[in-house]
């Protein structure tokens, strides 16, 4: 049996908008490209940053740890974002997420 999303239980990301490709999203993440500074095969990455901030998400929740969830590019990631006026995700993996939870409870 082919793996999809509707037969793996993934059907409650349609409970989610789905957040487009900007302008605006596309110049952030050139900015943070070139400011952080990252390698340009990380074009992606920053999309994803630069998708959640411009859309105002509290959260980014992801396991790459390489250019988003790093602890020493956090800061400038944020400064960035600020830079450009918008405030940045809090940038987690799904493990911190969960520890997150477990503490507000």
């Amino acid at each position: 049996m082919i793996r999809t999303p509707q037969n793996v239980g993934w059907n409650f990301l349609r409970l989610f908008p789905r957040l487009d490709i900007s302008d605006e999203v596309e110049s952030l993440a050139a900015k943070r490209i070139v400011d952080v500074p990252l390698p340009p095969k990380a074009q992606a990455d920053a999309l994803h940053i630069a998708v959640a901030a411009v859309n105002e998400m509290n959260y980014l929740v992801t396991w790459n740890c390489t250019h988003i969830a790093n602890a020493t590019l956090r800061s400038k990631i944020e400064k960035v974002c600020r830079s450009q006026g918008y405030e940045p995700p809090v940038v987690c993996t799904p493990q911190e997420m969960l520890e997150e939870e477990d503490q507000d409870a």
